[in-house]
This record gives C-alpha cells, sequence and structure tokens, in this order.
C-alpha cells in the first residue's frame, strides 16, 4: 500500500518571502524559484518538506601534508541533495568561496537539472575551501584523495556520482577514481565522470556544456523568428563552457562580438576570431594582453546590445542592479545561477527571453550520464554518437520546457522548475515514505 504524502491539508507554509531579498544568498535564491514552482504545482505539504530539505550534508575536516612539511587542514562539503529518481550527481569545486549555502543550492540545481532532462539521476555537490592557485600539483593530489577518503561510504556507481567543476579537471577526477578503487579493491570507472578517455571517460564529455549551451541558444533563436546567421554573441567567462559556447555558435553562423574572463572583456564589433582567442588563453592562461579587439570591463559586456548574453562564469552577475539595463533579446545561462531572482522579474518586464542554468548547462550532466552508461557497460560511442544523443535530449527538453511555459503562461525559468519539480514529486509519490 502507498503512503499518503499529504502529512496535512493545510496551506503550505513557507518562509516570509522578504527574506529571499538577499541575492547574496544562493541557496535562498534557488528556493524562492522552487517555490514559486511548486505554489503553481498546488505540491503537498509533505512533498514540499521533503524537496526543500536535502537528504545529507556532510562537512570534512581535511588535514594534509603541505610541501614545506607543515600540515594544514582544510574544509570540504559534500550535499546530496534527493536520490528518489536514482544515484546523486555533481561536481567538485575547489575554490576559496566554497561555503555550506552555495553547495546546498547547486546540489538542488543538480536535482531538477537531471530531472529537466529526464535523466534517472538525482542531485549533489561537494566543494573544498581552498586556492588551487596556490597550491602545488602534490599537494591538490593529496586534498582531493583524503576528501575522497572522507567520503568513501557516500560516494559510489549507485549512490554518488562526483565530476569536474570549478577549478577541478580530468586529472582531479582520476584522482578520485583511484582513490575510490583503492579502497574497493577493484577498479570502478563508474564511480565519477570526466575522466581522462584512456580511463573510461566518454568522447564529447568536455565539450558537452558548452555544447547544449550552443543547441538550446539556437532552439531560442528559431522560436523567437530570429536567425543564427548574423547574430550577435557576447559570452561572460572565457573557460570550458564559454570557450567551446562561443566556438560552436561561431560555427553556426552566429557572430561572436564580446568576450570575457577573469581579466576582463574584449569587445570587436567586427567579430572575434573565436579560435584565435582560444588559442591564446591556452598559451597566457587568460585573455590579458589579448589586443585584437577594445578592452572593457565585464560590468559592460553584460549589458552590451548583443542577440544573445550567455554568462558562463560566476553566479549572480546579473541582479536587480544592473538587469534594468540588460539589452540582449536572449540570455542562455552557462553559469548556475547567473541571475538573481529579483532579477528575474526585471527581465521578464523587459521581455527577454531566458534560456534557465537547469536547462542551458544540462548539457554537462547529459554525457556525464552516458559515460555512467558506458563505463556500467564497458561499451563505448562514438563521439558523433554522443553528440546526436545529446541533441535530441537538449531539444527535446526544450520543447518540453517551452510546451510548459506557454500553457501555463510562465517563464522559461518557472516552467522548468514545474516539470523537473512535477518528475521528482511523481517519483516520491510512487515510492512513498518508508516508516
Amino acid at each position: 500500500m502507498t503512503t499518503d504524502l499529504r502529512l496535512s491539508t493545510d496551506k503550505i507554509v513557507r518562509p516570509d518571502k522578504d527574506r529571499f531579498l538577499n541575492e547574496d544568498n544562493p541557496f535562498e535564491d534557488m528556493m524562492s524559484r522552487f517555490d514559486r514552482a511548486a505554489e503553481l504545482l498546488d505540491l503537498e505539504p509533505g512533498l514540499y518538506k521533503i524537496l526543500r530539505h536535502p537528504e545529507k550534508e556532510i562537512t570534512l575536516s581535511i588535514p594534509v601534508l603541505m610541501d614545506n612539511g607543515e600540515i594544514e587542514v582544510f574544509t570540504g562539503y559534500r550535499v546530496l541533495h534527493n536520490t528518489s529518481r536514482g544515484p546523486a550527481k555533481g561536481g567538485i569545486r575547489f575554490d576559496p568561496n566554497v561555503n555550506r549555502d552555495e553547495v546546498k543550492a547547486l546540489a538542488a540545481w543538480m536535482t531538477w537539472k537531471c530531472a529537466v532532462v529526464n535523466i534517472p539521476f538525482g542531485g549533489s555537490k561537494g566543494g573544498v575551501i581552498c586556492d588551487p592557485l596556490k597550491l602545488s600539483v602534490a599537494e591538490l593530489e593529496r586534498i582531493t584523495r583524503r576528501y575522497t577518503a572522507g567520503l568513501i561510504g557516500i560516494l559510489g556507481p549507485d549512490s554518488d556520482v562526483p565530476a569536474p567543476d570549478v577549478n577541478t579537471n580530468e586529472r582531479v577526477m582520476a584522482w578520485v577514481m583511484d582513490t575510490y578503487s583503492m579502497h574497493m579493491r577493484h577498479t570502478v570507472t563508474s564511480v565519477v565522470t570526466g575522466k581522462p578517455v584512456e580511463m573510461g571517460g566518454s568522447l564529447g564529455r568536455r565539450e558537452a556544456t558548452g555544447r547544449g549551451c550552443m543547441l538550446v541558444t539556437l532552439a531560442a533563436l528559431e522560436h523567437l523568428g530570429m536567425r543564427a546567421a548574423g547574430a550577435t554573441v557576447a559570452v561572460q567567462g572565457f573557460g570550458n563552457v564559454g570557450s567551446v559556447a562561443a566556438q560552436l555558435l561561431h560555427t553556426q553562423g552566429c557572430k561572436v562580438v564580446a568576450i570575457g574572463d577573469r581579466s576582463g572583456g574584449i569587445l570587436n564589433t567586427n567579430g572575434i576570431d573565436v579560435n584565435d582567442a582560444i588559442a591564446y588563453v591556452k598559451q597566457n592562461r587568460s585573455l590579458d594582453g589579448y589586443s585584437k579587439g577594445d578592452r572593457i570591463t565585464n560590468d559592460d559586456l553584460l549589458t552590451l546590445e548583443v542577440d544573445v548574453l550567455v554568462p558562463a562564469a560566476l553566479e549572480n552577475v546579473i541582479t536587480r542592479k544592473n538587469a534594468p539595463k540588460i539589452r540582449a533579446r536572449v540570455i542562455c545561462e552557462g553559469e548556475n545561477g547567473p541571475t538573481t531572482a529579483p532579477a528575474d522579474v526585471i527581465l521578464d518586464d523587459k521581455g527577454v527571453f531566458v534560456i534557465p542554468d537547469i536547462l542551458a548547462n544540462a548539457g554537462g550532466v547529459t554525457v556525464s550520464y552516458f559515460e555512467w552508461v558506458q563505463d556500467r557497460g564497458g561499451y563505448f560511442w562514438t563521439e558523433a554518437s554522443v553528440n546526436d544523443r545529446l541533441q535530441q535530449i537538449m531539444q527535446d527538453s526544450f520543447r518540453a520546457v517551452l510546451e510548459l511555459s506557454r500553457r501555463h503562461k510562465v517563464n522559461m525559468r518557472t516552467a522548468a522548475y514545474m516539470l523537473s519539480i512535477s518528475r521528482v514529486a511523481t517519483v516520491h509519490r510512487l515510492r512513498g515514505i518508508y516508516a
């Protein structure tokens, strides 16, 4: 007999909406979007309570022997938000600004992201408070291995599957896989995704997030009756996601007129040679000193008059302060949480078509799912097959969100949350409560 999840027939009591005016708290910002979608779905109070709280929150002390012989203790986090639809899935980031609220928000975003593209994962996220630029490779390896060992009872192909995130990469994932495998006493490639291809990584994984951004941007332009050929694009963030999105949009005929990274922005109204800029960054590690355009600030980049803006760098870059100045017709959120909840209202009033993060950058987790499937099956696909499958999922997901947006007369973000929450809620109703 299925347990009734309606724990109360009363109206859902939510926190005071005024507390979400703090745009600096990513978890509160994310939950304000969740609350709006839950209200429109008339979500049962019991389910609301379940989905609002992470399943697990873990804080780790990570003692590490540094190269100078001294011991430092780093703090690490891992949050599993929801695993009703399958193993938790989420990246590990190394950054000085990692904090519990950020990791909680990112874990919840992963739950919704996996659900919106309908892959059988839940959401998790992890991070370590450290500055990788000040650490040697050996120190990074020791941090990674101790962090992994501290989570050994949580990680696993059927429980929690990490991936790269801010300041982590294939090499870090290789350390995670090796550490886990040593504890298991056999090689377990499917415990982590984003690995080197030589040890079970998937072809097309590195480009997947940027490719997904390109695919949904083209779908948005088509929906709005705009041609991709000649459409102007500005990309804030020229790391893996931003550079690949810029490169692929360029191949589709778009004109990339601005790019930016932590050193600032470059503007060239005649169009930037994206491949040349990528080669420059590969050699110099940033756009600092790149001379084939005019220097602008990242703040100015965000408010350029362009057809498409791709924020692919940092969270909370579009806020109530600069949203009135946004002049892009389409925003494709390559980064998680680049737009705050108060800014959403302003962008709606301006008629800006926002492709929300949980849809726009879901290409990465989709191909991570492909990698997990390939590892478990021991059979690997061609890059063309990976890209074809990714295209099908991203296009189908965009259409599903757009249809819901039209039917309920809500923006794309609210529709994406409604779709993902309804899918997670349905599984909870079917599974019931274990008592």
